[in-house]
């Protein structure tokens, strides 16, 4: 007999490392994004797209406040074609960095997004900024 955790059966070894190698190609996680920021290796730009007012009530470090509605060609013409920018909003619940992932993906420019949200970068224990 078996559970509903095995029906269906798992993939093929080789369809998994073809799902899960793309998945990384989309998304990166709160401890990477921590890890790059801490040491000095923030070879992207972190943009928080949730309003204005929750990015002041608390935000990730070096995050630009940047809503999705926002996200235009003319308001990225300061950031390089090949700038990878890297999405968050406010967790799980939310959809807003998939709206900002698919504007800029839409626009021709690199993008990942940062699963979790500001929810999953509390639940690490990471702290925000207020500014």
């Amino acid at each position: 007999m078996s559970s509903m955790v095995s029906r269906p059966a798992a993939a093929g070894s080789g369809q998994a490392v073809a799902h899960f190698s793309a998945l990384l190609q989309f998304e990166t996680d709160c401890w990477d994004l921590h890890h790059a920021i801490s040491n000095k290796r923030q070879d992207f730009v972190l943009l928080d797209v949730r309003g204005e007012a929750a990015y002041l009530q608390g935000h990730l470090p070096e995050a630009v406040s940047f809503p999705h509605s926002r996200i235009s060609a003319e308001s990225l013409a300061l950031y390089p074609a090949g700038t990878l920018f890297v999405v968050y909003c406010a967790g799980p619940h939310c959809n807003g960095a998939d709206k900002a992932a698919l504007k800029l993906a839409q626009l021709q420019r690199p993008v990942k997004k940062m699963i979790g949200g500001v929810t999953g970068w509390l639940d690490e224990g990471f702290s925000l900024c207020f500014e």
